[in-house]
């Protein structure tokens, strides 16, 4: 054995069987990634020619106080996202505080008292549900404001269902929406050629906006949900367009006048996107942007890992090695609570920030069951650093997503392999 790969295995306590078992998985995944390159090549160099398009200068990265009237850097960050993501508009800013929030944003600053809003990939995931107000009273929901709910399910197969979906669209349906990332469902992310076909039969017979959530599916694929007919879209810089550099934020692109009114209700109506300071965030955020194609690469490469090595020890996977990936969250299904927290403490154990803290299943906000998650990032809860987290209820799922650095993430594999066969006698 060579004696430098020997010593890491005995820094980390990897016997070489596991060791050789990932590295069989990793050969399966090859030609994968080697398709993938081609996606992250394209979107690196469309992110590059957004920024030389808009002159972006190092005097952009100064930034003002008070209202934030005139700050160039905040206005050339939103104009590089509308380019990016081939939108009329965009807001990014540090004060949407999550994906979630974004999302909220999107939906309570389109939506009036008597519309209805209607999901289209299924019922969106428990935060979604507190947001529209489904499992809690709080006011300022969705419902709390008038504003109905209704969902079209997915078929076996997780497609959006075209026939249901028409028939669910009533005369006050104001905004259809699609959850394009997994969430906590038994679902693999929806693809942009899925979205495509659905959207492009709605659009026929109706003129109603189409909201994407596209929350961890950022710079997966080449093209995004916009350039497919999609209104609006938003997400998370803490997420894929951060790429672990941006420390807090959200974005929302699309349409101008949708786009308008969402930043009404972020601001106020006649300040709209002319307020709104930056607190020094527009290098940060900018320098994630650059850096996202290539870290959302290593993610998607570390998932591929995750989910070879576990579907070839029996556990289902969603989405399976074979299938198109629109996102990078990788579930696997353990249907035993145990395995779960084991899986979760190693990802944590294997990180480097807060690698001795013991993650223990909690009463999360905005989530009806115990959650146990593992986060040790850099940034606070990043989901693009090695994160994994899951619902403490059957059938007992852990949604693996992130991984800045395919080496890191490979030998993290190979920890949760390994205390697996010490702590639960998983066989390899």
């Amino acid at each position: 054995m060579n004696i430098l790969l020997k010593e890491i295995l005995e820094l980390y306590n990897i016997d070489k069987k596991v060791y050789d078992f990932v590295n069989e998985n990793e050969n399966r995944i090859a030609d994968i990634i080697d398709k993938h390159r081609s996606i992250r090549f394209y979107n690196q160099n469309k992110v590059n020619n957004a920024m030389q398009y808009h002159r972006l200068s190092y005097t952009d990265f100064a930034w003002s106080t008070g209202y934030g009237y005139g700050d160039m850097g905040r206005e050339k960050t939103e104009s590089i996202y509308a380019t990016v993501f081939k939108a009329e508009d965009a807001l990014v800013r540090p004060l949407i505080v999550s994906g979630t929030h974004a999302i909220y944003l999107c939906l309570s600053g389109l939506l009036r008292h008597g519309d209805e809003l209607l999901y289209i990939s299924g019922k969106p995931y428990d935060t979604l549900l507190k947001v529209i107000g489904e499992t809690t009273d709080d006011a300022n929901t969705l419902k709390d404001m008038g504003i109905s709910f209704d969902y079209a399910p997915l078929d076996k197969n997780d497609k959006m269902q075209i026939d249901i979906i028409m028939e669910k669209i009533k005369h006050n349906t104001k905004l259809i929406a699609i959850q394009r990332s997994t969430g906590y469902g038994d679902r693999r992310a929806i693809t942009i050629k899925e979205m495509e076909e659905v959207i492009s039969a709605i659009k026929l017979k109706f003129d109603i906006p189409i909201f994407i959530d596209n929350c961890y599916g950022e710079f997966t694929e080449e093209r995004e949900p916009l350039e497919i007919g999609a209104d609006i879209i938003a997400g998370s810089l803490i997420k894929n367009p951060g790429a672990g550099i941006a420390a807090s934020g959200g974005y929302i692109a699309g349409k101008k006048e949708l786009v308008k009114s969402v930043t009404n209700r972020l601001t106020a109506p006649g300040l709209s996107k002319d307020c709104g300071l930056t607190f020094g965030m527009t290098r940060s955020m900018l320098q994630g942007l650059y850096f996202a194609p290539q870290i959302v690469h290593e993610a998607y490469k570390v998932g591929l890992l995750v989910g070879a090595t576990f579907s070839s020890l029996g556990f289902a996977i969603k989405p399976s090695i074979d299938e198109l990936r629109s996102d990078i969250v990788q579930a696997i299904t353990f249907n035993n609570p145990e395995l779960v927290k084991t899986f979760c403490k190693t990802v944590q154990k294997a990180s480097v920030v807060d690698s001795h803290v013991i993650p223990e299943a909690w009463d999360m906000p905005g989530y009806t069951d115990k959650v146990i998650m593992a986060t040790g990032g850099f940034i606070e809860g990043s989901s693009i650093e090695l994160s994994a987290d899951g619902p403490m209820r059957p059938p007992y799922q852990v949604f693996y997503q992130g991984g800045m650095n395919y080496d890191h993430g490979k030998v993290m594999v190979m920890q949760i392999l390994q205390a697996m066969i010490k702590e639960h006698n998983i066989q390899i």
